[in-house]
């Protein structure tokens, strides 16, 4: 591993030298393509510096150690640098694993968002709802921007389905592990005799596929125009701006209406339509995958059940994890970085083992992910 640190660290130091030179900063396409590689390089680079000085730290203590057997206060005061530094190399060796491990090829793309009700009627809608504010706000702070591409909106201020885009650096990697059934134990409004009722959202976070990905055949392609229902007064009811896109060979159908010009309802929907393709075809390799080797932990299927937000004792919990987190008012106003953060170190840790071949069943546990 350590070799090809080395020819990391050197590869950084190159691409570095690279963007200082003016034929490189004229250049835009080469400029942003070697600012991303630099950017995706950066934290594995920062950690290997912290490891090399934990090095020099460990030999210096050594060399202190050895040449002041007299002197018993600076040997006490070596033997502890020793082992803060022999703490720090474990520590560091660890992380360094997981940052080399392959990174997702679409980590850094933007994505589109799929919200829809389940089981539970009225109240499922209204936790779309809630849902889709919880990712907007945790979009607004880390700076992304949303855009709505198609929303079915229901009398009570609820959805049946909302389709948005979320544009910026990083967007996947934080969001992909959101797919999933999402499950909400309340008291709805409606209910007079203070019963608890369970209902079921669906959310599927798709990245944005490009062009040159996944190219589609027009031939394979019915589309068709209709006129736009819900809020927009009378332009979006008078003109057939709605836009219904059919992939005939897969029978994938993919609405859009949010704009009122139809080039662009088409071209939203063509955006969605290639996503959801490439996104059909990358399951139906990982499921390939997955029948040789298995992960004992669930394999992270949108139609699994993956969390539950109790209302009555203010509970968020991810059942893929075991994490349970009495923060869900802070969790519902986007403030989802705890979570996040846990499964992303959860499936880089699974993935690494797998690499080693190690499949075991791992938990949160108080002291961080251990072995049941």
């Amino acid at each position: 591993m350590f070799n090809k640190l080395e020819a990391v660290a050197s590869r950084y130091e190159q691409i570095a030298a690279e963007l200082s030179q003016p034929q490189t900063v004229v250049d835009t396409e080469l400029f942003t393509k070697l600012m991303k590689e630099h950017a995706a390089l950066s934290p594995i680079v920062e950690k290997y510096r912290e490891y090399v000085s934990a090095q020099h730290a460990e030999k210096e203590a050594l060399q202190i150690i050895a040449e002041n057997c007299g002197d018993k206060e600076l040997k006490e005061l070596a033997e502890e640098e020793l082992k803060e530094a022999k703490a720090n190399l474990e520590r560091y060796s660890d992380e360094l694993k997981l940052l080399m491990l392959p990174r997702d090829p679409n980590d850094e793309k933007n994505v589109i968002v799929e919200i829809r009700g389940g089981a539970g009627g009225e109240e499922a809608a209204l936790f779309a709802g809630t849902l889709y504010r919880m990712y907007t706000m945790y979009s607004e702070s880390r700076r992304w921007h949303i855009e709505v591409i198609n929303a079915n909106e229901t009398e009570l201020g609820g959805f049946k389905e909302i389709v948005f885009m979320i544009e910026g650096a990083g967007a996947y990697s934080r969001l992909k592990y959101e797919s999933g059934v999402h499950r909400v134990q309340r008291v709805p409004d409606t209910e007079t005799q203070g019963r608890i009722h369970t209902s079921t959202v669906t959310v599927a976070v798709l990245p944005e596929a490009e062009d040159v990905e996944l190219e589609i055949n027009p031939a394979d392609l019915k589309i068709d125009t209709f006129r736009s229902s819900g809020a927009g007064g009378q332009h979006i009811n008078k003109t057939s701006s709605a836009i219904r896109v059919t992939h005939i060979p897969t029978g994938t159908v993919v609405e859009c209406q949010d704009e009122r010009s139809q080039y662009k309802n088409k071209d939203k929907a063509l955006k969605i339509l290639r996503s959801r393709l490439l996104d059909a075809a990358q399951r139906e390799h990982d499921e390939a995958i997955a029948s040789d080797r298995k992960s004992q932990v669930g394999t992270g299927d949108r139609s699994e059940r993956i969390r539950t937000y109790n209302y009555p004792q203010g509970r968020v919990t991810d059942h893929r994890i075991g994490l349970t987190l009495y923060k869900l008012e802070q969790i519902l106003n986007g403030d989802m970085d705890e979570i996040i953060d846990a499964l992303t170190t959860f499936y880089r840790t699974e993935a690494l083992r797998a690499e080693n071949g190690e499949l075991y069943d791992y938990r949160k546990t108080e002291n961080g992910f251990g072995k049941l």
